[in-house]
């Protein structure tokens, strides 16, 4: 009998050991489970790569948040090249273009514009397929904007409906470097139902340019204080055609910001306002110190 109590007891405390064992990995893992949990709450994406979905005469990696509604208008003045006879282009004739986009469900934004060259009505659409994180993980945001433009002029400049119609395509890869500093850069390619011929020294009509035409664009901004930057961009073109070459773009300017405006006013060679007649037919040559002045001024509202 006392042989059997010595063993009872003896069994008791080794349960107890075990208990005790069992508990402190138990804990060990719950504290393990709560650190990453902690880690992967607080390893957010970063915030504001860019203050707008625009800068200057391209699209950033910015999506806005579910349930914003935006209005653009953008303008952009004539040339500089004639001086004062029309005011440094201000008053030469100048495009504009007003647009209007909603983020239905977080991530997307879809919308549509007019510009005043050729009525050009555009619809575009904007997905955020991944984002820059805070605090490692991933390093960059990497966004997808593309649109079709249908050219709204009157059906005598058309030997078919389909050439009124030309598409944009674009990843757009961003970086928050610092709190101040942010980069991003975009490889597209635009293509166009219908392009224009050339005639060559004898009159005749010869190849047309390619329908297809690939490019480079790279950003970059500056804040200068909490809600001043100052912002430059280029955009190459990558694709040579037999005729017509466009030009690349030069743009720099300055941008002021709130939570719920942006204005950005610069200096570029583009003019056309729709990405994909600016990257194929861009005629202004910087060289040539052929610059015009642009604006852009967005507005957001969330509902």
């Amino acid at each position: 009998m006392k042989n059997l109590l010595n063993y009872i007891d003896l069994t008791s405390h080794r349960v107890k050991l075990i208990m005790l064992v069992l508990l402190w990995v138990s804990a060990g893992r719950v504290a393990a489970q709560e650190d990453e949990t902690s880690a992967a709450a607080t390893n957010k994406p970063v915030k504001n790569t860019f203050e707008s979905v625009w800068l200057m005469d391209n699209q950033t990696v910015m999506v806005p948040i579910k349930g914003t509604f935006e209005m653009d208008i953008q303008h952009r003045f004539g040339t500089v090249k004639n001086g004062y006879d029309d005011l440094w282009g201000f008053y030469a004739p100048s495009n504009i273009r007003l647009g209007f986009n909603y983020a239905p469900i977080d991530n997307l934004y879809a919308g549509f514009g007019l510009t005043k060259e050729r009525l050009q009505w555009d619809f575009n659409v904007k997905y955020a397929l991944l984002k820059q994180m805070g605090d490692g993980g991933m390093p960059v945001s990497v966004t997808y904007f593309g649109n079709m433009v249908v050219d709204g002029r009157d059906e005598e400049n058309f030997v078919r409906g389909s050439d009124r119609l030309s598409y944009f395509h674009q990843i757009i890869i961003a970086r928050k470097v610092t709190d101040k500093f942010s980069l991003q850069v975009a490889p597209s390619m635009s293509f166009f139902n219908n392009v224009e011929g050339y005639r060559d020294s004898d009159g005749e009509i010869q190849g047309k340019m390619k329908h297809e035409h690939f490019a480079l664009a790279a950003m970059g901004r500056y804040m200068v204080t909490s809600s001043m930057a100052i912002i430059v961009g280029l955009d190459q073109p990558l694709t040579q055609h037999p005729t017509n070459n466009p030009y690349p773009n030069i743009s720099f300017g300055l941008e002021i910001s709130t939570s719920s405006h942006a204005f950005q006013i610069f200096a570029g060679n583009f003019n056309s306002i729709t990405p994909q007649r600016n990257n194929v037919f861009n005629q202004n040559d910087y060289e040539n110190g052929e610059f015009l002045i642009g604006f852009n001024i967005t507005r957001l509202w969330n509902f």
